[in-house]
């Protein structure tokens, strides 16, 4: 699925590459990750370094914000471009999300530039700004994905997803993608909150079942969400416990993330609970009911909002037990 990379100008990928002898290459880690050895738990990365002064993050990062001149020009260019090409629907971006694009693209304004336009683009369509709680309590109320705080020793909050709670056709694909935006706006609100910028996607694959919850056109919007409408948002990507019948659906949406395939790591629930804060087993305890009441407990729901999502969660046990 990966072109051939001989050069190192040539190649885009990630990590180190044996192939091509490039230190940015990550054709050798995704053909890895295709094979089934590669299902096995990968570890996480380790906290610190060697000095026990620094620590180290893992995961995708932009560049760093500094204010100096080059940058500030390259804001009010890409500023005074935005204003002119802003489109029909005269949408305006505030500087937070100018600068976050320039960081993204290394400060390349065109490049910047075009991915704004695109966001402005997919904006029109979705319209996330319109998104409440009320809209998406329905599906929010199957506990098939909610928000966290503090889920990494990172202090970085998450989008969990219970793989096996999302089934094929059960929803409309438009309510999915607006529960899915509805959640990503969430998490990165919270991490601002926190001091943070970054976010981290937790899949939770245990009980998968690839005719039931392989939904690939759902999963390719969500690829673009997180790494082309969020840009490095999502800093890691984390599959809990992916069983061997997962090993076809990754060879499909593996080649759809392209580079961002190495953001992914394969572990299992007992590494996720020693790189992760103590909340974590509470959070991703099998559930039987299709209720997830952690989506109550742990999700940033504002206190006017929580008879909306108790009237849900009612109206989807009923649906469920067979009480009308």
């Amino acid at each position: 699925h990966y072109p051939s990379c001989n050069t190192e100008d040539a190649c885009t990928h990630f990590e180190g590459c044996t192939i091509c002898e490039s230190k940015v290459c990550s054709i050798q880690q995704a053909t890895m990750r295709a094979s089934p050895s590669f299902l096995q738990a990968q570890p996480l990365a380790p906290a610190t370094q060697a000095s026990s002064t620094r620590v180290e993050i893992p995961g995708l990062k932009p560049e760093p914000w500094l204010g100096s001149p080059q940058q500030l020009a390259a804001l009010s260019d890409l500023r005074q471009r935005m204003v002119r090409n802003s489109g029909p629907s005269g949408q305006r971006l505030d500087d937070s999300t100018l600068r976050w694009y320039l960081r993204d693209r290394s400060f390349d304004v065109d490049e910047a530039e075009q991915k704004l336009q695109a966001l402005l683009r997919w904006k029109q369509k979705l319209r996330p700004e319109t998104l409440t709680l009320e809209r998406v309590a329905k599906e929010y109320a199957t506990g098939k994905a909610y928000t966290t705080q503090h889920l990494d020793k990172y202090g970085r909050p998450a989008i969990v997803v219970r793989c096996k709670q999302h089934r094929i056709g059960e929803f409309p694909l438009a309510d999915s993608q607006a529960l899915a935006v509805f959640l990503l706006d969430q998490a990165v609100r919270t991490a601002e909150d926190l001091g943070q910028e970054q976010i981290v996607g937790i899949f939770d694959l245990r009980g998968f079942d690839v005719q039931k919850n392989a939904d690939f056109t759902f999963a390719r919007f969500l690829i673009e969400a997180f790494f082309e409408i969020y840009p490095k948002r999502v800093a890691q990507v984390l599959f809990v416990d992916a069983p061997w019948v997962f090993q076809p659906a990754w060879a499909i949406i593996q080649p759809l993330m392209r580079k961002y395939a190495a953001l992914v790591r394969f572990v299992s629930v007992a590494e996720l609970k020693e790189n992760t804060s103590p909340q974590t087993p509470s959070l991703l305890t099998s559930v039987d009911s299709t209720l997830c009441t952690p989506g109550i407990a742990q999700g940033p729901v504002r206190t006017h909002e929580l008879p909306i999502l108790l009237q849900a969660h009612s109206s989807a046990f009923s649906r469920k037990s067979g009480v009308s």
